[in-house]
């Protein structure tokens, strides 16, 4: 009786330690829980407020106004105005001229609206304003927040590309701002709320869509400062002894590379094929790459990946590996095949070649103020480290700076500042022929301060009608600088 009576003392105290370990072991996963949930509030408030289900920002706006947002230099690019019904409305002052970067607050939110939504919701007006505000029943200022966008430089770029359809992008190499953002066709963010419901009906239109960081296109020639990169990384004692004679076209497994127009450019060695922009010479650059160290390449230079910016972006989509046959590799080489590209990330390719190889992160919020005028956060100039090496940087920078000085890209040559870019005629479509006009570049050539890409869909060699645009983008940044 007496060892029955053990037997359940034991088997009742094992039953209690199970029961405490599991106790124990739901509380630590409880704490752990609450902990983490803590954290990520802490370190994530904007992803919440930002998020549709979450209620608190009907909250916020029911007591803050939005705040305003604003150029470098203070221009108002959007605002609440509160009529005489005391009824809120968001104005754009420029209308559709930063229709795509500022974007807009109403049937959701694009642009800077988006981005900046969490900062632009709340208000740290100082406690006196707030207590004079309570008294007359009146809504909280929001906070402003400034951009790094250059009116003069939106104006010029929007007026440049006219009626094309296309994309410019005009970035500090040197601290990654970005000072112009241009998408054609562009809108009036006052009137989305009325155009919303044609807009969603209508399956072909693109007009929302951010040509210049999510518009996805075919590179054509800019992609050759890509294939060049590869090329010297393979042969670095030896690329400048390459020679190729081009007749025209060159063939492999039944494809066939013509350079534009039917050109012929006779001898050339690795400057000439990059300053006339050589199809076949490039080409055949292509077929002599390591497939795999390419796909490397790629990698590195942030191709099928996000993009390390704060705003929307498009994935830029290319694929070389061993198994790339050499009519797909020919077709890579002169950026045409399946590969695409963003405006955006061609423009971030450049912007790192123009500053020794280090590519500073795009960004478009400078710093965000309270009513007061008091700056509540800030933000500086961020690297996000090395495409390529100095030495490499300053070799692709020279064979750019020849585009312009011998090549197509020869109407930025003998101006008040120096250049260097790299043109292209990216096919597409079914119909021989047609082509996107690019131009990629930046001036000047000794101490980089400005980048320009501009692609122009439809219309032609880049020479031709890429390359004066991004002339008159540089005209007026110097111009400003000057005075």
């Amino acid at each position: 009786m007496k060892t029955k009576n053990k037997n359940q003392v034991r088997k009742k105290k094992k039953k209690n330690k199970e029961i405490m370990l599991i106790t124990w072991m739901f509380t630590l996963l409880f704490l752990g829980l609450s902990g983490y949930i803590v954290h990520y509030s802490a370190t994530h408030k904007q992803e919440l407020i930002n998020n549709s289900y979450n209620g608190r920002q009907q909250i916020l706006l029911a007591q803050n106004r939005r705040g305003k947002i604003l150029s470098s230099d203070g221009s108002v690019l959007a605002q609440t105005i509160v009529d005489d019904e005391g009824k809120e409305k968001r104005e754009y002052p420029y209308q559709n001229l930063f229709s795509h970067v500022v974007g807009y607050a109403t049937n959701g939110r694009m642009g800077v609206e988006s981005q900046a939504n969490y900062y632009l919701i709340n208000s740290n007006a100082p406690l006196s304003q707030k207590a004079a505000l309570d008294v007359s029943g009146e809504k909280y200022p929001g906070d402003d927040v400034y951009t790094t966008l250059d009116v003069n430089i939106q104006e010029v770029a929007s007026k440049a590309l006219g009626v094309y359809q296309g994309a410019v992008v005009v970035t500090e190499p040197g601290t990654g701002k970005v000072l112009a953002m241009v998408s054609k066709p562009d809108f009036n963010p006052e009137e989305i709320a009325d155009i919303w419901d044609d807009l969603i009906e209508d399956k072909e239109s693109s007009i929302l869509l951010n040509r210049a960081s999510q518009g996805l296109y075919p590179p054509g020639s800019t992609f050759k400062i890509v294939t060049a990169l590869e090329y010297i990384r393979e042969n670095p004692d030896t690329y400048q002894g390459y020679n190729y004679t081009c007749n025209g076209s060159i063939t492999r497994d039944d494809s066939r590379i013509q350079c534009y127009h039917g050109s012929v450019h006779g001898a050339v060695d690795f400057q000439r094929s990059f300053a006339k922009s050589c199809n076949t010479s490039f080409a055949n650059i292509g077929l002599s790459l390591d497939r795999d160290a390419f796909g490397d390449t790629l990698d590195s230079l942030l191709f099928n990946q996000s993009l390390p910016v704060a705003f929307q972006s498009g994935v830029s989509k290319i694929s070389v590996s061993e198994e790339t046959s050499d009519a797909d590799m020919m077709q890579v080489s002169i950026g045409q095949g399946t590969t695409s590209i963003t405006p955006l990330l061609l423009n971030m390719i450049t912007c790192a070649i123009a500053n020794e190889g280090v590519l500073m992160k795009p960004y478009l919020i400078d710093y965000v103020e309270n009513s007061a005028g008091n700056k509540t956060k800030t933000f500086s100039p961020d690297a996000y480290g090395k495409l390529m090496e100095q030495n490499e940087a300053e070799i692709l920078k020279g064979l750019m700076e020849d585009v312009v000085e011998e090549g197509t890209a020869s109407k930025l040559k003998g101006l008040s500042y120096t250049a260097a870019g790299k043109t292209g005629s990216a096919e597409y479509g079914t119909v021989k022929g047609e082509s996107h006009a690019w131009f990629t570049g930046f001036a000047p050539v000794e101490a980089p301060q400005v980048c320009v890409t501009v692609i122009i869909e439809g219309a032609g060699a880049g020479g031709d009608y890429a390359v004066p645009i991004a002339k008159r983008i540089f005209d007026a940044y110097f111009e400003n600088s000057a005075g």
